[in-house]
This record gives structure tokens, sequence and C-alpha cells, in this order.
């Protein structure tokens, strides 16, 4: 969200409305009633129903007949796959995500950070019958996934602290993170050893493994993750996969224009 304030006439009342009501819902995995929705954002519930009804018309929400909850609809993940940029990484990313799902036979999945939360684009399924699921168009908590960990982890130390300034440290599980003292030593060492890791931070039985995808410019735009039940991740090596992990990454790096750096006889980096 914009900091710069603007005067009244500058903006689009309804329009800014509706984007609250929308940045709401996506934290409501289990949707919410009118009436809930209209006291979290304090507007006037006839005018959060117009709100609702408008993006409904257009698929951006939808209401279940049996409970009248809403909730947000997979279109709005197409506000970002459908991105010039994001196609782009996706035609380098998938035949890539589909060899490493055939290496670990696991679920694959693409995120990246948008207006400071992950965002799942896409995900290759694995060929287990238990296996794990995650919709495109999911949000992913920053500081209890994989995923967010490996982007936030090679960002420039200024962009970090303005993505994690008053970010709350929601506890899901007896593992996740919750202060950010000990969440900015998680980043360092994923930085060093080159991918992030989620033992069951998000949600109980579900581990993964991420590591980042760089632009040409050397930015962290993008993150592959490996997930899956917890017991067939502590049946082999965390480092195994995320080796796996890293190596697709670079490869869609590689496709985005992105160089390694390589270590020199002295030691210095070209």
């Amino acid at each position: 969200m914009t900091t710069k304030k603007r005067k009244p006439n500058e903006v689009a009342p309804a329009l800014a409305r509706g984007l609250v009501a929308l940045e709401h819902l996506r934290n409501c995995a289990n949707g919410e009633s009118l009436s809930d929705i209209a006291t979290a954002i304090r507007f006037p519930k006839n005018s959060v129903l117009r709100l609702l009804n408008t993006l409904e018309d257009f698929g951006y929400v939808e209401r279940e007949p049996d409970t009248l909850r809403y909730r947000i609809t997979r279109r709005v993940a197409t506000l970002f796959m459908d991105s010039a940029r994001d196609r782009n990484l996706m035609e380098a990313a998938l035949p890539a995500m589909r060899r490493l799902r055939d290496q670990v036979n696991e679920t694959i999945l693409i995120s990246i950070i948008e207006r400071g939360a992950g965002i799942v684009l896409e995900q290759v399924q694995s060929t287990h019958a238990f296996r794990f699921v995650c919709e495109p168009g999911t949000f992913e908590d920053l500081h209890s996934s994989a995923s967010t960990k490996a982007i936030l982890a090679f960002l420039p130390q200024n962009e970090r602290d303005r993505l994690l300034a008053g970010h709350v440290f929601h506890r899901y599980t007896g593992r996740t993170i919750t202060r950010r003292s000990d969440f900015d030593r998680e980043l360092d060492e994923t930085a060093a050893r080159g991918y992030a890791t989620d033992h069951g931070e998000q949600g109980e039985g579900v581990c993964c493994v991420a590591a980042p995808v760089f632009d040409r410019t050397g930015r962290p735009v993008a993150s592959i993750t490996v997930t899956g039940p917890a017991a067939r991740f502590e049946a082999r090596s965390f480092d195994a996969v995320g080796r796996r992990a890293v190596a697709c990454a670079q490869s869609v790096s590689a496709l985005l224009g992105h160089v390694e750096k390589t270590e020199t006889l002295t030691g210095e980096k070209a």
C-alpha cells in the first residue's frame, strides 16, 4: 500500500474500499460473513454488500451458498500470472519444476512476494497418493513459509526491513518463529546455505525447502519450493532436497538472464 498521502479528490473511494475488502479477505482462509467483513474494515454494511456484489460479478470473490461466507478466488492470482513479467517467469520455470518433481516426487511450487505477502503462482503436484496440494493464488505469511524466506534472505537489507516493518509474527504451530531477531538469524542462515526450510512452521506435518530465483540483475524475484509430508521429508536429507531445489532455481534464473558468480583461484568472486 502506498504511503503517500493523497488529497480526497485524488482517489476513487469506492475502488479504495473494494481493495481494502480484498486485502482483508486474503487473510481469511475460511471466508467471512458480510457482517464480519463490514465490522473488520469499518465500512457500512450496505456499502460493503455492494462492493462484494461487484467483486463477485467480476469473479474476484465468491459466496458459499450454504454459509453465505465470502472468500477470495483464484482469479486474483491471474492478476499476477497474466503480467508479461510473470508469464516469462512461468514459461522459464514450469519445465524445470516438472523435472524437479520427477527427481524428488513431491509437490513443487513457484511463489513471489507481492504487497507484503507470498503468493503461489503455480504448482506441479506430486504423484504420491498422499500429497500436499497448494492452489495457485494461495497467500503465504512472510515469516512462516520457506518460499518467502528464500526471497527475503537475498533481498537488500533496506528492502527486507521495509517488508518486515510492522509485520505480525503469528504463531501457527509450536515451531513458528515469532520474534524478529530470531527471524533475522534464520534469514542469515538461509543466505549462507542457499536455501530456506520450513519444519512444520506454517502447518503441522508439512515440511518445505525453497530456493530463490534471480533475474538478470541478481534480484530475487521468486522461489521454487519442494513441499510434502513431514514423514517423507524426515526419511531423507533436507540438505539433499535443498541442493536439488537450488539447482532447479539456478536453471530458471539462467533462463531469466542471471549469471552465477564463480570463485576464482584467489577466492575472489568473478
